[in-house]
């Protein structure tokens, strides 16, 4: 749904006007993203990860700091682009952004057939091979793990499967019962769009039924669309935040613009009947690892009553909960330093702590 809206969008600009302003955006953006310290660290590299090439980005202004792996969401659509939002944050961490299988620059490199399976199964496997890798290229026995929507899915179970591996896991837009949360997410899209008189949104949701589970993915994007463009906290979260970061990240060309929205579609056919039967309690609900959720307080796309649930049962070392002011879904990248500062004062310490 992202994708198909951002490339009629893209289609629809003016063309010369638009790659010139772009270029001037991204020449902005590079100089503030510069890192320059002496400690510091910016590569991207591709990586042989599950016998695929697979892109890596690894920032930071210190690379003894703590590490941040940062699962995307989508889930084919890579956080890589919200650098600019995540730049004060390279200050005491060092993040790590990783494009997997099927998504952004990787599938870019290794095309749809060359990308094989993707299964969340796998890109867990996967995460443990990345995981590793920063182990050894950082010289840092843990990392902190930071799973977003759809990349949390692919968090949780890592968190609890090798919790040798890591400090903590955050856990933000997070999805705990997929039926329940489209259930809820679909009435209550239904009653906003209802209220604001959006007669066509209407008719789309009374299309396509209340009932999730009888869904396609074409249905799924209507409820998608309509969710996003109702959400009370910021509907223009695709036009404001989004759709500048994919076009005016340093170093996209437009083959990178194109294969992060070729990502997030290729993504959706391929990963939709996994996601929608998806149960977090199915793991269980022990961690082994501080367990933390930082939920946007009105996200309406992942629920913030389900997160809150899911999060009352969980059994952790350390647990805690912080809700994200005027915040939605995409919560870390809207709302930055609020986000920051609930991670140096909740997480961070914990990874520094162990290296005394």
């Amino acid at each position: 749904m992202i994708g198909t809206i951002v490339a009629s969008t893209v289609v629809a600009a003016p063309v010369v006007a638009g790659l010139g302003y772009r270029k001037l955006r991204q020449r902005a953006a590079a100089k503030h993203l510069a890192i320059t310290t002496p400690n510091g660290i910016a590569e991207e590299r591709f990586e042989r990860i599950g016998g695929v090439e697979q892109w890596i980005g690894i920032r930071g202004e210190n690379r003894d700091n703590p590490v941040l792996l940062v699962l995307h969401g989508g889930p084919g659509s890579p956080y890589s682009v919200f650098g600019r939002q995540l730049r004060t944050w390279e200050k005491h961490f060092t993040v790590v952004h990783w494009d997997r299988r099927g998504a952004g620059r990787t599938l870019r490199r290794n095309g749809k057939a060359g990308c094989g399976e993707l299964t969340f199964e796998g890109m867990v496997d996967e995460a443990v091979e990345v995981t590793e890798f920063l182990r050894r290229h950082l010289d840092q026995d843990k990392v902190i793990l930071m799973a977003g929507s759809m990349g949390t899915l692919i968090g949780v179970p890592l968190a609890q499967r090798r919790p040798d591996l890591f400090h903590a896991l955050v856990t933000t837009d997070l999805y705990a019962n997929m039926a329940a949360n489209e259930a809820l997410s679909y009435r209550g899209t239904l009653e906003r769009a209802r209220a604001a008189g959006h007669t066509r949104g209407v008719a789309a949701l009374e299309r396509i039924g209340a009932d999730p589970m009888a869904w396609s993915l074409r249905d799924w994007g209507v409820k998608q669309q309509w969710t996003m463009k109702t959400d009370p906290v910021d509907p223009g979260v695709l036009l404001r935040l989004i759709l500048p970061s994919i076009l005016t990240t340093p170093g996209y060309g437009l083959g990178d613009v194109q294969s992060w929205m070729a990502g997030f579609e290729y993504s959706k056919k391929q990963m939709f009947d996994q996601w929608m039967a998806y149960d977090v309690r199915a793991g269980g609900t022990r961690f082994e690892v501080p367990f933390f959720v930082f939920q946007g307080e009105g996200d309406v796309l992942t629920l913030r009553g389900l997160a809150e649930e899911y999060f009352a049962e969980v059994d952790a070392p350390l647990k805690e909960l912080a809700l994200i002011r005027d915040a939605g879904h995409f919560a870390a990248f809207s709302q930055p330093a609020q986000f920051l500062t609930e991670l140096l004062d909740r997480v961070r310490p914990l990874a520094t702590r162990e290296r005394v």
